[in-house]
């Protein structure tokens, strides 16, 4: 069983940084991609980042050039930094994973992001 375990949220204010973590219980060296989703309260659970095995990223168009994914492969860890953070970033941030040769993908359990005006 592989186990997504995130980290890093919390309350910040409008314009500041936090940085998300989340741990692999798995290698990531064999990732098809892994990234972050996030979803608020009546609201779908929508792409924010991701990254391939190749390291090629994928941002929703409301976070370029705020956030930025990266992956230390030596830790099984996926980063989220967040930078100049906007109250309409609060909500639960998913991270997820995918790997070669499994045909299903992988959720944390979500943690918290809160942005104050």
């Amino acid at each position: 069983q592989v186990q997504l375990v995130e980290s890093g949220g919390g309350l910040v204010q409008a314009g500041g940084s936090l940085r998300l973590s989340c741990a692999a219980s798995r290698n990531i060296f064999s990732i098809k991609a892994m990234g972050w989703y996030r979803q608020a309260p009546g609201k779908q659970r929508d792409l924010v980042a991701a990254i391939t095995n190749a390291g090629v990223t994928n941002y929703a168009d409301s976070v370029k050039g705020r956030f930025t994914i990266s992956r230390d492969n030596a830790k099984n860890t996926v980063y989220l930094q967040m930078n100049n953070l906007k109250p309409e970033d609060t909500a639960v941030y998913y991270c997820n994973a995918r790997w070669y040769g499994i045909d299903v993908d992988y959720w944390g359990q979500g943690t918290q992001v809160t942005v104050s005006a």
